[in-house]
């Protein structure tokens, strides 16, 4: 029997050791590297030979979905499954669009993401079917790159100056961004709208 090699990534050390406890007692898996930032995971997978890398969402560094961009295009053979609590329609299409192999949630039953990993591991997708139906019936992400760009920086309840000064924008044009921002996810501030955006995961 061939045993799969995997690393993890999750900034939250508890829930990292958990997941490796689990997937361990597996007699085909094995956890051969941990990391607890994105910007660990392709220098960690290469060195430890890792098959396919489990990777949360929101670390520092780097978030999953930058992680397994840069596994798809620097480690073409190793696979990558997003497991994380956060579980929005737009995380997923970022996910896929990345070049993750499958996506699914923290409260996954253990046997199921074992098969989850062994499926990736085959080249299969594997996708949180509750998932996949929102994100169809959700609809793609209306925000122009700028306009993702200006939303993320909002998040912090930053100025119109300050964020003009992070993105490097006149404060005009962050204020044309914004407003646009607004209309498109049908809030009333920019705040509110940054919040939506979120909450949808299209930043």
């Amino acid at each position: 029997m061939e045993t799969i090699r995997l690393l993890l990534a999750d900034d939250q050390a508890l829930v990292r050791g958990a997941l490796a406890a689990l997937l361990d007692l597996e007699p085909d898996l094995a956890v051969v590297a941990q990391v607890g930032r994105g910007d660990e995971v392709v220098d960690a997978a290469r060195s430890s030979g890792a098959q396919v890398c489990l990777l949360d969402i929101e670390m520092p560094g780097a978030d999953g979905i930058e992680a397994a961009s840069r596994i798809t295009r620097e480690l073409p053979g190793v696979r990558s499954l997003v497991v994380t609590t956060f579980g929005r329609p737009g995380y997923l299409r970022r996910a896929v669009d990345a070049g993750a192999s499958g996506f699914v949630v923290k409260d996954t039953p253990a046997a199921e993401l074992a098969d989850a990993v062994r499926r990736v591991h085959a080249g299969l997708r594997v996708i949180d079917p509750t998932l996949a139906t929102e994100s169809l019936t959700s609809g793609d992400n209306p925000l122009t790159p700028r306009e993702t760009e200006v939303l993320t920086a909002a998040l912090s309840g930053a100025t119109v100056a300050t964020i003009a000064s992070q993105v490097h924008l006149s404060a005009g044009t962050v204020r044309n961004h914004l407003s646009s921002a607004i209309g498109k996810t049908g809030a009333s501030t920019r705040a509110e709208a940054a919040r939506i955006a979120r909450d949808r995961g299209w930043i």
